[in-house]
């Protein structure tokens, strides 16, 4: 049995769940179902650890040499992220590498974390007083990961996290824990001392939630659903919350764009993965003029999509995270179909395998259209002019980031002015992701922004200091 990872060791749990082969569906592991008692030995460690800070030269080169081993050890990340999350085997390299970044953009962050002087001498009587900030780590982050990015999406909070001067507290998702403690040993063996770093692993709700409530924790950062932030935002308390919740992302296709390149990116990302990434391509909006050629080479672009085993080398996508997931999405598509949408790219179900569907004609109201449908499936609707097209990307109660294929500048002006998201991608997909930039959204797709450099300010606080001279 896999156990927890406490304090540098691994703890042995009376109850354990089994995580299975993403494809396959054979067991791989036996991994530990954490109790009440665990949480508070994981979150007690975290807090011990926090009695010996480290300097900020520790954290940098323990940051630092934990992304040369993992280069070296890609292979094993990669097999293991295919096996679990059923990402294919050439993405989830990709997910390694990129974690490789995130890891040394954090210790750069490490090192480059600073204050600033606050200028109160234009304040009559304190000519002769001089103030500033310094910043600290607030102590005990909680990162509660998602399936989708069990490595990457993890260092988006455990490196920031560490950088700052905070011990973490890991909860994986209960499908991807063997990416999570895999990644616990490779920084304990890159320097990071016992207690700095623990993963507590789960199937059962209640893990989660004790994490929250524990007043041992002092910060949280969660990646996921929209209705589990909401309920982790109330139970929090006075808790700083950092929430990245996903999206419905819009795709905006003008007529001047060029449409070869816009229907191959946008096939490949909105299928990319089963669909399952937060900024994945959902909603398409295309210019009139342009709707039928583009529907042509969008068609044909998503139809040579490849379906199979992760571990396949030649695999464009493999299935679904469960059943239980495709399920969902087939029905949402069921119902869009009922309620008049037609198939341009008709998909199917076998168990969690979901097969790529395009649909066009969709009811705004339909939920493959409002909600994050997180699956193999797309939309396309027509517009008229860019102002109509923002106005229907923004009926959205998401707002992570669109994408917009034009070679009009005043049209992506015109676009990054009006769209209410966290980030607008010119001539790509709303999918690009660069690991050092400001990523999160507005309205219900969250709060704060990761990125190592924007990660570690939010999870550290100022204290501002007077000097009277």
């Amino acid at each position: 049995m896999e156990g927890l990872h406490i304090a540098g060791t691994t703890r042995a749990t009376t109850e354990s769940y089994a995580v299975r082969h993403a494809w396959t569906q054979e067991i791989i592991a036996e991994v530990a179902e954490a109790g009440r008692a665990d949480v508070d030995a994981a979150v007690e460690a975290a807090r011990s650890a926090l009695a010996k800070p480290l300097t900020v030269h520790q954290r940098y080169r323990i940051l630092e040499t934990a992304a040369e081993l993992l280069g070296a050890q890609q292979e094993a990340f990669s097999r293991t992220i295919a096996q679990e999350a059923g990402k294919p085997l050439r993405d989830a390299r990709v997910e390694v590498m990129r974690g490789q970044q995130t890891l040394r953009y954090a210790a750069v962050a490490a090192r480059t974390l600073k204050g600033e002087e606050v200028p109160i001498r234009g304040n009559p009587g304190v000519e002769n007083r001089l103030a500033f900030t310094v910043r600290k780590p607030y102590g005990v982050v909680l990162a509660i990961t998602p399936f989708n990015f069990p490595l990457n999406l993890a260092l988006h909070k455990v490196a920031p996290a560490l950088a700052a001067g905070n011990a973490v507290v890991l909860k994986p998702a209960p499908a991807t824990p063997l990416t999570a403690l895999q990644l616990a040993r490779l920084l304990e063996e890159a320097g990071l001392p016992p207690g700095w770093l623990n993963v507590v692993t789960g199937s059962r709700p209640e893990v989660g939630e004790w994490l929250v409530a524990h007043p041992g924790v002092d910060l949280i950062s969660f990646t996921g659903s929209a209705a589990v932030g909401q309920i982790i935002r109330r139970n929090a308390g006075l808790k700083p919350v950092l929430l990245e919740l996903g999206s419905n992302s819009a795709n905006i296709v003008h007529e001047d764009a060029d449409l070869a390149q816009a229907a191959q990116l946008l096939a490949q990302r909105a299928y990319a993965y089963a669909g399952q990434v937060c900024i994945s391509v959902q909603r398409i909006y295309v210019h009139r003029r342009i709707y039928d050629a583009f529907r042509t080479a969008m068609a044909e672009a998503v139809s040579a999509l490849k379906v199979g085993n992760p571990e396949d080398e030649t695999v464009d996508l493999g299935p679904m995270i469960n059943a239980g997931a495709a399920e969902r999405a087939s029905q949402w598509v069921d119902d869009a179909l009922a309620g008049g949408a037609q198939p341009v790219v008709a998909g199917s179900r076998e168990g969690a395998v979901v097969k790529p569907w395009l649909l066009e004609r969709v009811a705004l109201d339909a939920k493959v259209m409002t909600e994050e449908v997180f699956a193999p499936v797309a939309v396309m609707t027509p517009y008229d002019t860019i102002e109509e097209a923002v106005a229907l990307a923004n009926q959205s109660r998401y707002g992570l980031q669109a994408g917009l294929f034009t070679r009009d500048l005043k049209t992506a002006f015109y676009a990054a002015q009006h769209l209410q998201v966290g980030g607008l991608i010119v001539n790509d997909t709303s999918s690009f992701r660069a690991d050092n930039m400001p990523y999160g959204g507005v309205k219900d797709s969250g709060l704060g922004r990761e990125g190592p450099e924007y990660a570690v300010y939010e999870m550290t606080y100022p204290t501002v200091v007077v000097l009277n001279l």
